[in-house]
């Protein structure tokens, strides 16, 4: 059991898990546990919310879905999809494959879709595939179709797109995730603030929070190891292999300090989801349970509850 002293619940945070937490990065891989197993040990670990992951990982046909969820007495936070709005010949594939997550979603009871753009390096292997930095036209369209997108999730499944900041994409940096939010609408485009990719690309996820906190629609937290932080910087390492040396680390240690990050959303006008993330892939079957039970234990102990949403 936690030492640390409970605080009362934070009323406008509901903490929730998500696939990622148990070293799932993809809808089938072999170093994957099955997705009886994750959802099995997610209600062991103390969690009633989470967040759907890699599209066809967890069932895909929304009645097949709502039978896995309900018998363990689970819900869904958000849906979870890999998208290129810098690529506008992609655009209607990229499209057609946004609806299939977001009628899920929906389907799931769940009203915030997490859009994460494709890496510039390959996830195993870590070879650049497309150039790190958008084009001045890129950049100049980018805006402009996370609102496109976005207003189609809203109007026709009542679903928010809240973009994710990842590391190796285009959108990492602290100055990227600005401009990203400044050439878009609040209205239809937000922000899923992830903590820990803010810190791996050297960014500062309380300082987002106190001056864009009405764009953050939804909330990963996770914590990444600055030794290794390091390492990413002197030797070029890609996600993948920072990953491999246990960059994403769990709490207290690492940064930022989740109290703080917790602090501070805490003093949002908002209800927000904050979904733990810890990048495990890959990683032995035994290794997620534990971490996840200390994760929630210690995120308990700072007043994050997974009450209602």
């Amino acid at each position: 059991m936690t030492t640390a002293t409970t605080r009362t619940v934070i009323g406008n945070l509901c903490l929730g898990t998500a696939p990622d937490s148990w070293g799932i990065w993809f809808p089938q891989d072999e170093h994957q546990l099955p997705y009886t197993r994750f959802l099995d040990e997610l209600v062991q670990a103390g969690y009633s919310w989470l967040e759907l992951g890699p599209f066809g990982y967890l069932p895909t046909d929304p009645r097949q879905l709502a039978d896995e969820l309900g018998e363990r007495g689970l819900r869904v936070s958000g849906g979870t999809t890999f998208g290129a709005l810098h690529r506008p010949d992609q655009w209607d594939d990229m499209l057609a494959n946004t609806r299939k997550v977001a009628e899920l979603t929906a389907a799931a009871g769940a009203h915030h879709l997490v859009y994460i753009p494709p890496m510039y390096r390959d996830e195993k292997t870590g070879e650049y595939t497309e150039s790190p930095e958008l084009t001045a036209g890129q950049w100049a369209s980018f805006g402009r179709r996370a609102d496109e997108l976005g207003r189609i999730l809203l109007e026709t499944y009542d679903v928010r797109l809240v973009l994710h900041p990842h590391a190796d994409s285009h959108i990492q940096t602290q100055p990227e995730i600005e401009r990203y939010l400044n050439e878009s609408d609040g209205r239809y485009a937000n922000l899923c603030l992830d903590t820990g990719h803010v810190a791996y690309g050297g960014g500062d996820a309380v300082d987002l929070i106190r001056r864009y906190g009405e764009r953050i629609g939804y909330v990963h937290i996770k914590q990444m190891d600055p030794v290794v932080l390091d390492q990413v910087r002197a030797e070029g390492l890609s996600f993948g292999e920072a990953v491999k040396r246990g960059v994403c680390v769990e709490p207290p240690a690492g940064v930022p300090n989740p109290a703080d990050v917790v602090s501070a959303l805490s003093e949002l006008d908002a209800k927000i989801f904050v979904i733990v993330e810890q990048d495990l892939y890959p990683c032995a079957p035994e290794v997620p349970l534990p971490i996840a039970v200390r994760t929630r234990e210690y995120l308990n102990s700072h007043g994050l509850g997974g009450g209602r949403a």
